[in-house]
């Protein structure tokens, strides 16, 4: 998402300078340059520690550490006619931007992926309870207020954050995107991962992306036990993230056949890795409803496939499924409810191309990249309180 929202505003001629850490996603070891020009970028990678992700109390301090370099980076580069986007990952980052930019007399825009504390919170992480909690909640919501606009992903995100008093018309609802170019609805038998990776003319039920804490397995692995002697039926789950050493464990030791897992695939292989499924599955836990938007969604309804999706059937995404009819909501912990609704799909192949037809259709509608990146540029624009002009995105150095 950023590197689109970077590459796109560099082509249009602004000076944008992108700061992060040296690490990747996967691998808190790398150590990446720590400056390089990209397609018209300039990217500062700072140091920080290097736990990584899998430990909580490491990442804790890997994030403290990026936010001091950041900070650094960002005092030296920042000045009054700049536009500061701090987006999260890391949270909280926008904490230490709206220091920078308060001293500098910059502009600030959040961009929000989530809500946090509040995540932490209902994850169960004991440090985001209490006076601690209520601590970091003030200090974010303080940073939101200063900001010009603070960007979110959905409407539940939007109320959540006018619930805490940041004024509405300081607030944008941008959903993240997918490139409609790079992943368009593909015909299994134009698959090569169909064949690759064994599945020939399977019902195939896949999940893509992050297995974190804010998603739910338990579902998906029990409905893969009430199919396991169903003839024809596969699951692939295709990511990494907190639970995929239990759904391996799960699935080595009830010897579940019909379960893939795959690592995460590379960008250019996403239109055959998403293409291969003929439903897919998308999970978010009832309790993170309006903090965060499972943003796989949106490459899903690029591929022309239905969705299942498992949560709170009232929250904001299975209504979207509801409203336009591109997928079936079951509720967590229904495992048999989930099984049915994939036996009921494989039933009928009319339905399914009818819901992935209405799901390309909604994604070229609202969700394309061109569409977000448009609203992403009237944002930057015209965003809180600042002037166009000399201090507009028309002509200011713009860090991410």
């Amino acid at each position: 998402m950023l590197g689109d929202l970077a590459f796109d505003l560099a082509a249009r001629g602004h000076e944008v300078t992108v700061i992060t850490s040296r690490q990747l996603y996967q691998d808190s070891n790398a150590r990446l340059a720590a400056r390089e020009s990209l397609a018209g970028v300039e990217v500062l990678r700072v140091r920080t520690s290097t736990f990584g992700r899998a430990w909580l109390p490491g990442r804790a301090l890997d994030y403290l550490t990026f936010y001091l370099s950041a900070f650094l980076a960002l005092w030296r580069v920042v000045r009054a006619d700049v536009t500061v986007v701090a987006k999260t990952d890391p949270p909280l980052v926008s904490v230490p931007a709206a220091l920078v930019c308060r001293l500098r007399r910059a502009r600030l825009v959040n961009w929000l992926q989530d809500l946090f504390p509040e995540v932490a919170q209902a994850a169960g992480a004991r440090f985001a309870q209490g006076w601690s909690g209520r601590l970091l909640a003030w200090l974010r919501d303080r940073s939101l207020a200063r900001a010009a606009c603070n960007v979110v992903l959905g409407e539940g995100m939007a109320a959540r954050l006018r619930a805490r008093g940041v004024p509405g018309e300081r607030i944008a609802v941008i959903p993240n995107w997918a490139d409609g170019e790079a992943i368009r609805p593909l015909e299994h038998a134009a698959n090569p991962l169909r064949r690759d990776w064994g599945l020939g003319e399977s019902f195939v039920a896949a999940y893509s992306g992050n297995m974190g804490r804010a998603h739910e397995f338990e579902t998906i692995v029990n409905a893969a036990r009430r199919l396991r002697h169903e003839p024809g039926v596969r699951f692939v789950l295709i990511g990494d993230g907190r639970w995929r050493a239990w759904i391996e464990d799960q699935v080595r030791r009830d010897r579940l056949d019909a379960v893939l897992l795959k690592p995460y695939q590379r960008r250019e292989s996403l239109a055959m890795s998403l293409g291969l499924a003929d439903v897919h599955l998308v999970s978010l836990r009832p309790c993170m409803e309006g903090l965060m938007v499972p943003s796989k969604v949106y490459g899903v309804v690029a591929a022309g496939r239905p969705l299942v999706y498992i949560g709170d059937p009232g929250g904001e995404t299975a209504r979207i499924v509801s409203h336009h009819d591109i997928g079936i909501a079951v509720r967590e912990g229904d495992a048999a409810a989930l099984a049915a609704a994939l036996l009921e799909l494989r039933a009928d192949p009319r339905r399914r191309l009818a819901m992935g037809a209405r799901a390309r259709a909604l994604f070229e509608a609202e969700y394309d990249k061109s569409i977000a990146l448009a609203k992403w540029g009237a944002t930057l624009r015209t965003g809180g309180d600042f002037p166009a002009g000399p201090r507009g995105i028309d002509s200011e150095r713009s860090p991410g």
